[in-house]
């Protein structure tokens, strides 16, 4: 079959034929059970009456009786030698007697009527009595109806609640195959087709992450590598008439090692962002990490004549990837060391509150304007676009502190501290330090 919807309509079909079948059957056997035992007991005591009347006042009497017993109750009564004629008639009933072996309450129907016929224990009686069924099969034909449209409703529910969604569903992916990479599924169900519609939106979310990763990425390296290979072009243009050749070399050297960072900054930037589930967490001691990218900085501060100003009170540890948070903290700090003036400090604190561990690092340079702040954070962006990458930077160190911040679900801040410029770093406590 071709649809599911047809498939669910023909089997339910199917069910509802086989279980009328088994219900028709089953109200016959219990119809059939109900008038055996209906008149099981009341036609043993009859036949024991009418056959001591009859031996005892002969015909008449039996006749009298069987009117009596006629009226009040249901059906017509005969009473029968063993080969069927009437005690009272002499009409031949033979017709109404079981044809083989004697069945104990033997009954068959005939012209609408139950017949049931009761032996004497020693053969020679037979008491026939026609009577209308108790149960007449027409009387469960309504609720035959009523369970066929009640299957009925129940298999278009059923599968309408199969169907509807899994074409919902369908469209979704067609639109995502088309290039639609903001199709998803709207569903708050909590089965399995729930289930599947979340499903695709968590791989829908993927893949449009690396897409979006991928295509800035060729963009990003399609800007930012023109200007690096324009002047390694040059370089080696001037170096074919280079009166000092090792001033060439070295100049040559420089923007192939200016490439190797941007292309290694560039490919990291793109980890971090496309691959959420690469990241390797484990309790980290921020204040020690601090202290350590501290240290490391200090020669980049001290050939800058810059100090670095630490206050560290924390005794907490964060759940996340060292490699990330590391980069994050440190990204901002050599930020803060690039454009912090000759003999002024960078400040560095760390505290703990309120479930969280925060990393505040300040300068005291020029600041950034108020209608650009909203930007810092935005991949290669520099707030002095004249800046060459030894002045400046290529911009993606605050970007990648971000990325790396929002992986471990924190928060990170930039404003002016008039002067200088102040960036806030807030991570979710996991535990506490031992003592």
């Amino acid at each position: 079959m071709k649809t599911l919807k047809l498939r669910i309509v023909v089997t339910f079909t199917l069910a509802l034929i086989g279980s009328s079948l088994a219900m028709l059957w089953v109200s016959a056997s219990i119809a059939h059970r109900f008038t055996i035992e209906f008149f099981e007991g009341s036609m043993k005591l009859q036949l024991q009456q009418a056959q001591k009347i009859y031996e005892g006042g002969g015909p008449g009497r039996l006749a009298e009786y069987l009117e009596e017993t006629d009226a009040a109750l249901t059906g017509k009564r005969y009473l029968t030698d063993a080969g069927g004629r009437d005690l009272v008639s002499g009409v031949d009933r033979s017709n109404y007697l079981p044809t083989g072996f004697d069945l104990l309450g033997f009954a068959k129907q005939k012209n609408g009527q139950e017949i049931m016929v009761r032996p004497s224990l020693d053969g020679r009686y037979h008491l026939v009595v026609t009577a209308p069924p108790p149960l007449r099969f027409g009387s469960f034909l309504p609720y035959f109806f009523a369970v066929a449209i009640a299957i009925a409703l129940l298999g278009w529910t059923l599968s309408a609640g199969i169907v509807s969604p899994l074409h919902r569903i369908a469209n979704a992916v067609d639109r995502f195959g088309r290039g639609d990479l903001s199709a998803r599924v709207a569903s708050d169900r909590k089965d399995e087709i729930g289930n599947l519609a979340r499903s695709f939106n968590a791989m829908a979310d993927r893949i449009q992450t690396l897409l979006t990763a991928e295509r800035r990425l060729l963009q990003d390296v399609s800007h930012e590598l023109r200007s690096p290979l324009s002047r390694l072009s040059l370089a080696f243009e001037l170096m074919k008439d280079a009166s000092d050749s090792e001033a060439a070399v070295s100049r040559v050297r420089r923007e192939i090692n200016r490439l190797s960072q941007l292309v290694a900054t560039l490919l990291e930037v793109n980890r971090s962002e496309s691959d959420p589930s690469s990241m390797r967490t484990q309790p980290v001691a921020v204040a020690s990490l601090t202290e350590e990218i501290v240290d490391d900085s200090g020669a980049e501060a001290e050939v800058r004549n810059i100090r670095i100003e630490t206050q560290i009170h924390c005794s907490t540890v964060v759940e996340g990837d060292p490699e990330l948070l590391r980069r994050a903290i440190e990204n901002v700090l050599r930020n803060a060391i690039r454009f912090s003036p000759a003999g002024s400090c960078v400040q560095v604190r760390v505290h703990d509150g309120n479930g969280r561990v925060k990393i505040l690092v300040r300068d005291y340079g020029p600041g950034v304007p108020e209608n650009l702040l909203g930007r810092v954070f935005d991949p290669f962006f520099r707030v002095d676009e004249s800046r060459d990458s030894a002045a400046g930077g290529v911009g993606l160190g605050l970007s990648i502190a971000r990325r790396a911040v929002l992986l471990h679900q924190g928060t990170i801040i930039a404003r002016n501290a008039a002067p200088g410029f102040q960036v806030s770093i807030a991570i979710p406590v996991s535990a506490p330090t031992p003592p």
